[in-house]
């Protein structure tokens, strides 16, 4: 199954690409020493890896309470119509907040579900007040707070 997940991508590549989730800042040198090939058999593997977007972007994790975003809300949005103005018109809207790290079109008791990453509880408060509620077509929002985070962003398994 893992195999027709990948196809247009072999063994070497399926390594590369491990090896560049887990750590971004790895040489070629290095890379091409972990997946057994030459450092320019690596280099043009990985520079088609990137050409036909099998990668997406490469950037730091950066620990949130260093930046003072410790805290995660979960925030289940609910539209007022489902239709593809309403929705089209709140994800044009969403996409614009960066204090917004994930939006995701769910099914079953919301329409969205966000994840977002804010100082404190009055931080929330300020943006829900100010912000959230105010995107266009939302009826109802419901949010968690997040007590602890126990796994988040884990590298993708294939």
């Amino acid at each position: 199954m893992k195999e027709s997940l990948t196809m247009g991508i072999d063994r070497i590549d399926r390594n590369i690409l491990r090896h560049l989730q887990s750590d971004g800042r790895l040489s070629n040198a290095e890379m091409a020493t972990l997946v057994n090939v030459s450092p320019a058999t690596c280099h043009r593997r990985t520079q088609r890896l990137f050409d036909e977007g099998w990668v997406k972007s490469v950037r730091a994790q950066i620990d949130p309470d260093r930046v003072g975003l410790g805290a995660v809300v979960m925030v289940g949005v609910v539209l007022d119509r489902s239709t593809p103005e309403s929705f089209s018109a709140f994800e044009e809207a969403i996409t614009k907040l960066p204090v917004v790290l994930d939006c995701h079109l769910v099914a079953g008791d919301f329409d969205y579900l966000l994840k977002i990453r804010v100082r404190d509880m009055a931080d929330f408060n300020r943006l829900h007040g100010e912000t959230l509620i105010a995107l266009p077509g939302v009826r109802q929002t419901r949010t968690f707070f997040v007590m602890k985070v126990v796994k988040d962003s884990d590298p993708l398994a294939f």
